[in-house]
């Protein structure tokens, strides 16, 4: 029997939970969803610059009163493309110069964090470089730096860990389409992996988003397209998205048993009203506060309005849960309907099969909670047209 009733009914513990801002463009939907959330996450990471293969400076130009009123410390994030090559003091100036400016806002600005994708050869020269930019910060700002799992194979690692004050490790990537954007086995490897490399703290990144990636005709990656549209070329592409469920239930895990050193989660990214790419922000919620899921999908009909033509109806999927759906595979439009003409629009194509016309989803999505989704039309002669979801 347990000793006291109160620790026998001790609430289960949850990880500290932080989120990346990685808006290019502050947007008011940015600032809205912050402090709609601020009461969820411990603590923010917020884009301030990027430095692409160029060697040219992307500056961030934040809301600064939403960063001056949250309750939390904020991270201040560095990206330098993987592909930039060399880095040099002049590259740590920059980085002090930008936490200077971000201070003299106002902002409670508690560490820096470089978010470097570089290849495992790089490691040495990338140690060098955070050797220097940890001297070049005063102790009170503390260093962290997102890390690879394919780092994980290299002895350079855990010297490389030793010079910052923390990271985060990043678990979601596009490395084989048929493994989707998250595996949660694999996942929990590299956690495991990581764990002996780091004698730091650490933090995993969790994803929220989607992406779309295309492949050349050779079957490579051509492009990777997420917070940001890209005109991308390719004869193959899809969306890879991290099902809410399967990441709940992967942090469901995390919190039972955390691998050793493992002291919270950065989510990536902070879902917006505008990031089509993102779960909905009712979904986000509902996974920081460990709360069930729960999505309800349904098909039906709306008049179609500003046409003349009698009988044309608008077939369209709701979801009117708090989580996030996958697009259903069939829509199946009621044999016994009086229909003459149908097809599908957004992802959906019209086809036929011994029970009657059906919309076929053609490519992978979500339906975010709360929303709705045009999939086609359908032209017939009654008023009330029966469909049914098929998963």
């Amino acid at each position: 029997m347990c000793g006291l009733l109160a620790a026998c009914q001790r609430a289960p513990q949850v990880l500290p939970q932080q989120a990346y801002i990685w808006q290019r463009q502050w947007s008011p939907a940015v600032g809205a969803a912050m402090q709609a959330s601020d009461q969820l996450v411990g603590g923010w990471r917020v884009l301030a610059a990027e430095l692409n293969a160029q060697r040219q400076w992307k500056i961030v130009n934040p809301d600064w009163q939403a960063l001056k009123t949250t309750q939390h410390a904020i991270v201040m994030v560095v990206r330098l493309d993987g592909q930039t090559g060399s880095l040099d003091t002049a590259t740590h100036a920059r980085v002090n110069d930008l936490l200077a400016r971000w201070r003299q806002q106002g902002v409670p600005i508690a560490g820096v964090e470089i978010d470097y994708d570089c290849p495992t050869s790089q490691l040495p020269a990338y140690r060098n470089f955070l050797a220097g930019m940890r001297q070049s910060l005063d102790r009170d700002t503390t260093l962290s730096i997102t890390a690879l799992p394919t780092w994980l194979n290299s002895p350079e690692l855990s010297k490389l860990l030793a010079i910052t004050d923390e990271s985060v490790l990043q678990v979601h990537a596009v490395m084989n389409p048929r493994q989707g954007l998250f595996d949660a086995e694999r996942a929990q490897a590299w956690l495991k992996a990581y764990a002996k490399q780091s004698a730091h703290s650490w933090r995993i990144a969790l994803p929220s988003y989607g992406t779309r990636v295309s492949w050349d005709d050779n079957g490579r990656i051509s492009a990777v397209e997420s917070e940001r549209p890209l005109l991308a070329s390719g004869n193959a592409a899809q969306e890879l998205t991290a099902s809410p469920a399967v990441v709940s239930a992967f942090l469901a895990q995390l919190d039972k048993n955390p691998a050793p050193g493992l002291i919270g989660v950065v989510w990536f990214r902070l879902p917006t009203e505008d990031d089509v790419r993102n779960w909905s922000l009712p979904t986000w919620q509902a996974v920081l506060a460990r709360q069930p899921l729960v999505s309800v999908v349904s098909a039906v009909t709306v008049e179609a309005r500003g046409n003349a033509q009698a009988g044309l109806h608008d077939l369209m999927l709701r979801n009117n849960g708090n989580a996030d759906s996958a697009l259903p595979l069939i829509v199946r439009i009621d044999a016994a309907s009086a229909c003459d003409a149908a097809d599908g629009i957004n992802g959906y194509a019209l086809e036929a099969d011994a029970q009657g016309k059906y919309l076929r989803r053609t490519r992978d999505g979500l339906l975010r909670a709360g929303y709705q989704r045009n999939i086609g039309w359908v032209h017939c002669g009654q008023a009330h047209i029966q469909l049914h979801v098929e998963h």
